[in-house]
């Protein structure tokens, strides 16, 4: 039993069989276990001929593909996909290479209704674990990544509900704070995992060897990133806290892109919310309105738990900018950009937003007020 069966079973227990963890590490629906066993030696000889052999094999008959049922065809996404990231790796663009690949991933796509190649939940949440595992390098610190998102993920599926119920709340009421104390929670495994990372993963380490898998592809004339860690949604949380409208052009304009590469849910999540009210403009207004007195007890619980919940996903986002700059320094870094196609710009920039937002709540409560009489 993982940590993804342990935390919030109910939400985990959906009737969509994407949150079936299980069930999808198990299957192996394209025979593709003793294969993806030696792709880390197929990458590290850079043996293109062997990995473009292996693609080609386990590319499935279109009939096949059409009596996959989600779960199998999502692990044979998951499959098909750590090849194609490994032949971009060494400068091949893999559909070019195996051209009968296409038809099936447009249709893996269109039957899971996701983006057609693999993203971070195929490689990390739907990967399997032990002897099984998928790994383009086979390092320590490769599996020690994909654990990290692993520890988040949990998390973020619970928020996705409490974040919902933040929307639907105003300040005043006590499902306010009370929403917003259970996703402060929730974010707190993203600082736990960031801290993870920090401690097991060498930013030299995923500069020089890991992120050059993660290279968009060319998919019927489409580009896909790969299963970067930066397609972890932590925007499900930013979305209602304060990003829907609190935001910048550019952040809003990653999201837009990004949010193609989630679930289907999380998706109709961000559709719902992209265009509300967030908590601290709520916040904001319900304070303004009592400015000339002393905040009702309900509003100050709201405005702390509100500050608090910012606070936590400021530390993280600091301790991921430190992170993202020594990975991406003049003297290690491969490429300009993040693995999620982003600027380390933007993650300052969000950085900046955050900590504004919370600034904003704290300093909310601390004005001088006068008693009501």
């Amino acid at each position: 039993m993982t940590l993804y069966d342990l935390v919030a079973p109910g939400l985990l227990l959906r009737c969509d069989p994407r949150y079936r963890i299980a069930e999808i590490r198990a299957a192996d629906p394209l025979g593709a276990d003793a294969l993806l066993a030696a792709l880390p030696a197929m990458n590290a000889d850079a043996d293109v001929p062997a990995l473009t052999v292996a693609l080609r094999t386990l590319v499935p008959e279109p009939e096949r593909v059409a009596a996959l049922g989600i779960t199998d065809a999502l692990a044979a996404m998951r499959d098909l996909g750590i090849l194609l990231g490994s032949l971009k790796r060494h400068g091949v663009e893999p559909v070019a290479a195996v051209p009968e690949v296409l038809p099936v991933l447009e249709e893996l796509g269109r039957r899971t209704d996701m983006v057609p190649r693999d993203t971070v939940h195929h490689y990390t949440a739907w990967n399997p674990l032990g002897a099984r595992q998928r790994m383009y390098t086979g390092d320590i610190m490769e599996s020690h990544l994909q654990d990290a998102v692993r520890m988040a993920f949990p998390s973020l599926v619970a928020a996705l509900d409490t974040c919902a119920q933040l929307a639907r709340c105003e300040p005043y009421e006590p499902g306010f704070a009370l929403a917003l104390d259970r996703t402060a929670q929730h974010v707190q495994s993203m600082v736990d995992s960031i801290d993870f990372t920090i401690a097991n993963v060498s930013p030299v380490f995923f500069a020089t060897r890991m992120r050059s898998y993660f290279e968009e592809i060319d998919v019927g004339g489409t580009d896909y990133l790969g299963p970067a860690a930066a397609q972890v949604p932590l925007w499900l949380v930013d979305l209602t806290l304060w990003q829907c409208d609190r935001s910048n052009p550019a952040y809003d304009a990653f999201l837009d892109d990004s949010v193609r590469y989630s679930l289907p849910s999380w998706r109709a999540h961000y559709a719902a919310h992209k265009a509300g009210t967030s908590a601290v403009s709520k916040l904001s207004a319900a304070i303004s309105w009592e400015a000339a007195h002393r905040l009702p007890p309900q509003l100050a619980a709201s405005a702390v738990s509100l500050a608090r919940v910012l606070r936590i996903l400021k530390t993280f986002r600091a301790r991921h900018f430190t992170l993202a700059r020594k990975a991406y320094s003049e003297d290690v870094r491969l490429y300009d950009v993040g693995s999620g196609g982003a600027p380390i710009e933007l993650l300052r920039s969000v950085l900046d937003l955050t900590r504004d937002n919370e600034t904003l709540v704290r300093r909310s409560t601390e004005r001088p007020r006068t008693p009501v009489a």
